[in-house]
């Protein structure tokens, strides 16, 4: 993988987290410092039949701070439990608008003992923005997440 450094760094910043939402704030902080081609990442986590916002950085997702579990993207993540890249989002129905920027996203899903935990949902403002070394570096990010969890 390209990101062995900020891989290194995730796994520093979780490893010396107190608690999982210190960790899961790291990840976000440190994902849209090194990324500043990503205008939005946040972790969503399951409650009940929806998920719920939790750390983030970027602007604020007014509207879109819950989600039903199946709605859009980040609500199909939770039934799959599989990654989705979505390259151009105005071409995929299932995109909720939150940003008018938002050109592509990144959703992974976070996953405890075998059960969707939640995810780190990531937004660019250009199409097809997501490397297969970006993917996998935020794949990671979120199997450090799921022990912390």
């Amino acid at each position: 993988m390209k990101y062995q450094a900020q891989l290194e760094e995730l796994r520093q910043l979780v490893n010396a987290s107190q608690r999982s939402e210190d960790a899961q704030a790291r990840v976000v902080m440190s994902l849209r410092k090194n990324f500043p081609e990503f205008n939005w990442v946040g972790i969503f986590r399951l409650q009940g039949k929806e998920l719920v916002l939790g750390p983030y950085q970027g602007k604020e997702p007014r509207g879109f701070e819950r989600i039903p579990v199946g709605r859009g993207i980040c609500g199909t993540v939770a039934i799959t439990m599989r990654t989705e890249v979505v390259p151009d989002v105005t071409a995929d129905a299932r995109y909720l608008t939150c940003f008018s920027e938002t050109r592509s996203e990144l959703v992974v899903p976070i996953i405890k003992e075998g059960k969707f935990w939640g995810e780190i949902a990531v937004d660019a403002s250009r199409a097809d923005a997501f490397t297969r070394d970006e993917i996998a570096l935020i794949e990671a990010a979120a199997q450090l997440l799921a022990e912390r969890v």
